[in-house]
């Protein structure tokens, strides 16, 4: 047998997709017996006792209790997921927070805490240390479930360039090393620690545990201190050939308009982020701060808008029709089954989702209109999409975990 590049294929290779092709019908079918993983997959009774027993030895899988799979026969013993033993972690950098999770693997959060920070100038160094003890309270209450914690990933709220240099203009970061910081600071777990851009995680968030499944390829609006936008097509992220796809809050919307500092003018961020929002409505005093954040600006501008009042609304309105705008362009290029409006955009949705429904009407191309939903995970998106990209690692191939 050749792999794809048309050399032989190692055994070890064979072996571990025979792995994950196993654990996956475990996921999509349990609790299932072995005779009917072996008509699942076409390997042997034998081939799949053995595999089975090679994903309980990594704490992957485990026997469950007596089912019948027919009127007729003995009963079998289920092979179900362990939920009990490893773990995935998720962590995540925003502008007013740190935050963490803890999956196990049958995705059930296990673990949750965020830490209200002011993270605007600060030092990548001094955040990252933070980030570690987060991480080190998160794999301590895992272990005392008994859950081992593999791996982690890290939403960053930026853009990584070729040299995977993040660049992050609402923390006051450029160039910084993450890799590098996050491989030396985090705690040593089993798998490497991974990152992202929020936006992407927080669109993977959306697939794995909001409302993703059901909508075809879709574009995710994260909207927190800036805008950015996750792609997902065929259940994967597009990231575009630099990795800059999905940079919404970057696209201009009103020449002229304020600089951005990422060197244009009008960006859409600039004119439709929630700073902006707020001193238009009138909310000078307060902070903006993020949706899975202390919340208090974005409850405030809540409540104006529930009160009626008319600079609030004016200001809402027209980040709405803005926003619309830029997806309206978006959706010419993307042609997306759905936009999905998270972030700080699903409180705001009442008053939002109207005028972006408005602007895709208008500009749409014979008629062709994306479906607008709302996120029902708003700020916890991206910190749930970082945690399941640990779990989603260990199911593509459980052979890591045999070392």
């Amino acid at each position: 047998m050749t792999n794809s590049g048309g050399g032989p294929m190692r055994p070890g290779t064979m072996r571990e997709r025979n792995l994950a092709m196993l654990l996956g019908e475990v996921f999509a079918h349990e609790p299932v017996t072995r005779a009917r993983l072996a008509a699942l997959t076409g390997f042997t009774k034998t081939t799949v006792s053995n595999l089975v027993a090679v994903l309980a030895e990594a704490g992957l899988v485990r026997d469950g209790e007596l089912v019948h799979e027919g009127e007729r026969g003995r009963p079998g013993v289920a092979v179900a997921v362990n939920r009990d033993r490893a773990a995935g972690l998720g962590l995540e950098v925003n502008v007013d927070y740190l935050a963490a999770c803890v999956l196990d693997l049958g995705r059930r959060v296990r673990y949750r805490h965020l830490v209200a920070a002011d993270n605007r100038d600060q030092q990548p160094e001094r955040i990252v240390t933070a980030l570690a003890r987060l991480a080190e309270q998160a794999v301590a209450s895992a272990a005392a479930q008994g859950l081992d914690v593999v791996g982690a990933s890290v939403a960053l709220p930026g853009v990584f360039d070729r040299a995977d240099a993040l660049h992050a203009p609402n923390l006051g970061w450029s160039n910084v090393p993450m890799a590098g910081l996050l491989g030396e600071g985090l705690p040593t777990l089993r798998l490497a620690a991974e990152h992202d851009n929020e936006a992407n995680l927080a669109a993977l968030g959306e697939l794995w545990f909001g409302a993703g499944r059901t909508l075809g390829d879709y574009l995710h609006v994260s909207g927190e201190i800036g805008i950015g936008a996750g792609i997902i097509v065929g259940g994967q992220v597009f990231r575009g050939a630099r990795g800059f796809a999905g940079e919404l809050g970057h696209v201009a919307v009103a020449p002229g308009g304020p600089p951005c500092p990422c060197g244009g003018r009008g960006c859409l961020e600039r004119v439709a982020g929630q700073e902006a929002i707020l001193a238009a409505a009138g909310l000078t005093g307060v902070t903006a701060g993020s949706a899975a954040g202390p919340r208090e600006s974005i409850s405030a501008l809540v409540g104006l808008l529930e009160s009626g009042d008319r600079r609030a609304l004016e200001a809402v309105l027209a980040a709405g029709r803005s926003l619309g705008a830029a997806l309206a362009a978006a959706v010419k290029v993307l042609d997306p089954d759905t936009v999905v409006l998270g972030g700080i955009f699903s409180p705001l949705a009442p008053w939002v989702r109207p005028e972006v429904e408005a602007a895709l009407s208008a500009g749409a191309l014979y008629g062709a209109v994306p479906a607008v939903v709302v996120s029902p995970l708003a700020g916890d998106a991206a910190v749930l999409g970082a945690a399941g990209s640990v779990i989603e690692r260990v199911h593509a191939n459980p052979a890591l975990l045999l070392h």
